[in-house]
């Protein structure tokens, strides 16, 4: 990984817990009614709430650790993909639960808690993984420049979604990205480290 995406998951988390602590705040509220007048009954945004649906993940994470097996038997970058994705969701089942926000007071709302967002925290972890074992031995940048252009964007638009069926705040869906990349890389860390070590003594 590029030696700026650790100190900028230290940003994240600190934005993070920013909003923990302050997303019943009058500021956080006028962002949030904002976002949803902008992004709010967007149809088209609507749609890619299916790339963060549980299923989808577990089906498109599942193919990606059969990937690794079969490619590279890599191991540890299959438990890279269950800490990330797998225990990420764990952790954000965790802080919904420690949080309890409610959800926008809309028809039919889902009946589980609101910070952080679900499909923005691992929407993330999830796309954010597949890009960086596809480019993880990938020679071409312009190739991995792309992978990575085309992650943050589908991220982007799971997260959004959600404000635009007015099932998370927007304040949530930022929450989600934050933790989710905060978590990201400190299962980055690990894992390039794990192999730095396993390089040496095999050396």
């Amino acid at each position: 990984m590029k030696k700026w995406f650790y100190p900028l998951s230290l940003v994240t988390l600190l934005g993070f817990a920013a909003l923990f602590v302050y997303f019943n705040s009058k500021e956080i509220a006028q962002f949030d009614n904002q976002m949803t007048q902008i992004f709010g009954d967007n149809n088209i945004i609507g749609f890619f709430h299916n790339f963060g649906d549980t299923k989808f993940i577990i089906f498109v994470t599942l193919l990606l650790v059969i990937y690794l097996w079969l490619r590279s038997k890599n191991y540890r970058g299959m438990l890279f993909v269950l800490l990330s994705v797998g225990f990420g969701n764990v952790l954000n089942q965790m802080l919904k639960k420690w949080v309890e926000r409610e959800r926008p007071d809309i028809p039919q709302q889902l009946e589980t808690f609101s910070f952080p967002s679900g499909h923005a925290m691992v929407g993330l972890l999830y796309l954010f993984t597949i890009a960086y074992f596809l480019t993880e031995h990938q020679s071409s940048k312009p190739k991995r420049v792309l992978i990575w252009l085309v992650a943050i964007l589908a991220t982007i638009m799971v997260g959004l979604s959600r404000i635009a069926e007015h099932r998370h705040y927007a304040s949530d869906v930022l929450a989600g990205w934050m933790i989710g990349y905060s978590w990201f890389v400190i299962v980055a860390l690990w894992y390039e480290y794990r192999n730095r070590v396993f390089k040496k003594y095999t050396e």
